[in-house]
């Protein structure tokens, strides 16, 4: 049996998958359809690129199943298609060296391009925590994760949390 929740994730099994969403370009239109389905046209002008890189980048994505024709119309003599993810949520494999980090360059790279607001907090912190203390703040930092979860609003303005908490190789 299915849960609803589950049924809002998109589990990325293929390479195909992998390809479509290593691309930032492809991240960040992932993030407008995040808000609600939008046409190729809208997601260019919304992303400041071209109309046919926008259409490009879409068809890969849908080719890899994460998004999805959601409703057409008609205005004037053309048929504009609204695409939409085809999930809340996209989930990677556990496996693969690399995969949860390139998502991570392309956050980073959000997080770059970002206007500076007050509404914008980033810190780095080296610390020295024994296999204990790391597990207990890893599991604190998991629990930041659900409660953000839970209170978000899809009414509301986008917000995103970029955490990687690790030990970095000694030298």
């Amino acid at each position: 049996m299915t849960s609803s929740d589950d049924a809002d994730r998109v589990h990325i099994q293929s390479d195909e998958q992998l390809r479509a969403i290593a691309s930032h370009v492809r991240h960040r239109i992932l993030r407008v359809l995040r808000d609600g389905p939008a046409t190729i046209t809208q997601v260019a002008e919304r992303l400041g690129i071209a109309k046919g890189s926008s259409n490009h980048h879409i068809k890969v994505l849908a080719k890899a199943g994460l998004v999805h024709v959601v409703e057409t119309r008609k205005v004037g003599g053309v048929t504009e298609q609204y695409y939409a993810m085809t999930g809340k949520t996209i989930e990677l494999p556990e496996s693969g060296t690399g995969q949860h980090e390139t998502l991570m360059r392309h956050a980073l790279a959000d997080i770059e391009a970002a206007p500076p607001h007050e509404q914008k907090t980033v810190y780095l912190k080296h610390a020295r925590l024994s296999t204990a203390a790391w597990e207990q703040f890893n599991e604190r930092v998991l629990a930041l994760f659900h409660e953000l979860n839970e209170i978000s609003d899809p009414a509301a303005p986008a917000a995103d949390l970029f955490v990687a908490f690790y030990r970095p190789k000694d030298v």
